[in-house]
């Protein structure tokens, strides 16, 4: 009897929690400003991590297939992926503005207001893209030159770079559209958009890098020409959806209006939080550039292991991001405790699970390098790698939930000037000093990223306790 009481239970709780993981992947109306913050955060958090493993497909999908060209092709995804994080930079900074901002609207309950602040936001990004796209398409052997990449790439894999950078505008896009559908509790259609996008990569990859049935034969471009295809088509379902879809934010002919003002404002919590990004992914050309030192080799088992990192802490960027929007819509509903409240949640749910993740990718680092390459001279220092950057899983965990969380109450300084200190003033040259003057060569650069990342968090940390963030205005 005891047991089938049990049993019951056990089904009740399970059929539960798979219908709660069903609302949040399927969506749903919520008011993130009342009711339990366990809930909102789940909610909120499972569809961004989804979307953000979504978009960390694209570059690992491209580099299981191009590992089969060899370290060369992998090295040339690599360097381009550095140059790129510039891009990410600002797409990720105009995201963050546009969440702060919509978010605070949606909060104060005026979704027309939200719905000309995101127009305008992707007018912004349409604007910046297209700054970019010209001279990066123009200039792509220039730039793998100046990155320290070999004759060969430069010679006969510079397309992969040109389509890449002349096709920015859907990654900016992306970025953009899904933060103005997170940022109104859409969370859920950001993942999707995605999903298609992912689906249509994983089958043109193959397709068009080893030129399959009638598909021509591109090698490593083919790769860029793919991923260029899957996240465009997702930029359509965007636009279509916006207007379309019947979601929080919806835009019609009243909100096709262009609003400086808004634009100003864009750009100006933008600037940090594109600061921000500038000078953590510079910070990884300039790692980029120490590496190269000492051939394709290491900078191809550098690539995988960064990639793999980055792809295992997708998820908790998918919760800070949970806690970022939490923030702009309490703070917006004049709820600054509850506000701060989500963002201790949310740190600690980020810290276990990427403790967790962390624990096993420095036992087992050796497996998941394998899965993309067999060079065993890339397997050493990929292994290296990961084993030493995800010994300070936990100590990222905390991090990334305080600096969205400063970023979605508008205040987009604090992280930048933090970011300056740990980045450019200790990582870069640190990881210069082991390296080269210590001589532990690529090791050395791997030491520096723990130190730099765990600096920032307890600074983070330090900074928020004081409350600042509550009064910001945007």
């Amino acid at each position: 009897m005891k047991s089938e009481k049990l049993s019951s239970k056990f089904n009740t709780r399970f059929k539960s929690y798979f219908s709660f993981v069903s609302e949040a992947v399927s969506g749903s109306e919520q008011d993130y400003t009342e009711g339990k913050l366990s809930r909102a955060i789940l909610l909120l958090s499972i569809p961004a991590i989804l979307e953000m493993v979504m978009e960390s497909v694209f570059v690992i999908v491209d580099i299981y297939f191009v590992s089969r060209l060899g370290a060369d092709a992998v090295a040339t995804v690599g360097i381009t992926e550095s140059m790129i994080t510039i891009i990410y930079a600002i797409a990720i900074g105009l995201g963050t503005a546009t969440t702060s901002i919509v978010s605070r609207r949606i909060g104060e309950k005026k979704p027309d207001a939200a719905s000309v602040a995101a127009f305008q936001a992707i007018l912004t990004g349409l604007a910046i893209s297209v700054l970019i796209a010209v001279p990066g398409a123009t200039y792509a052997e220039s730039l793998l030159g100046m990155m320290g990449a070999s004759e060969k790439i430069i010679g006969t894999m510079s397309g992969y770079t040109q389509i890449m950078l002349g096709g920015n505008v859907v990654i900016m896009m992306l970025f953009i559209i899904n933060a103005i559908f997170r940022s109104a509790g859409d969370a859920a259609v950001a993942m999707k958009v995605l999903w298609i996008g992912n689906i249509i990569n994983i089958i043109l990859d193959p397709c068009l890098i080893f030129g399959l049935g009638p598909f021509p034969h591109l090698g490593v471009t083919g790769a860029a020409v793919a991923t260029t295809i899957g996240r465009g088509t997702a930029v359509l379902v965007q636009f279509y959806l916006l207007f379309y879809g019947k979601k929080r934010i919806q835009l019609s002919f009243k909100h096709l209006v262009v609003d400086f003002r808004i634009m100003v404002r864009i750009l100006r919590l933008s600037i940090g939080s594109i600061g921000q990004s500038l000078i953590s992914t510079s910070s990884w050309i300039a790692l980029v550039r120490i590496i190269s030192i000492f051939g394709s080799e290491v900078v191809a088992g550098y690539t995988i292991a960064i990639r793999i990192v980055g792809f295992t802490i997708l998820p908790s960027w998918g919760i800070s991001n949970a806690a970022s929007t939490l923030v702009g819509q309490n703070l917006g509903a004049k709820k600054p405790e509850r506000a701060e409240r989500a963002v201790w949640v949310t740190g600690w749910v980020n810290m276990i699970l990427l403790g967790i993740i962390g624990f096993f990718l420095v036992v087992y680092p050796e497996p998941f390098i394998r899965l993309f390459i067999e060079d065993e001279n890339v397997i050493i220092s990929g292994v290296l790698g990961l084993r030493i950057i995800s010994i300070g899983f936990i100590s990222y965990g905390l991090g990334m939930v305080l600096v969205n969380s400063f970023n979605g109450a508008g205040d987009t300084s604090t992280p930048l000037k933090i970011n300056i200190f740990a980045f450019w003033c200790v990582e870069i040259p640190l990881a210069w000093f082991l390296a080269i003057q210590m001589d532990l060569k690529e090791e050395g650069v791997f030491i520096a990223i723990v130190v730099a990342e765990t600096l920032m968090t307890i600074i983070a940390w330090l900074v928020f306790r004081r409350g600042k963030w509550k009064l910001k205005e945007v």
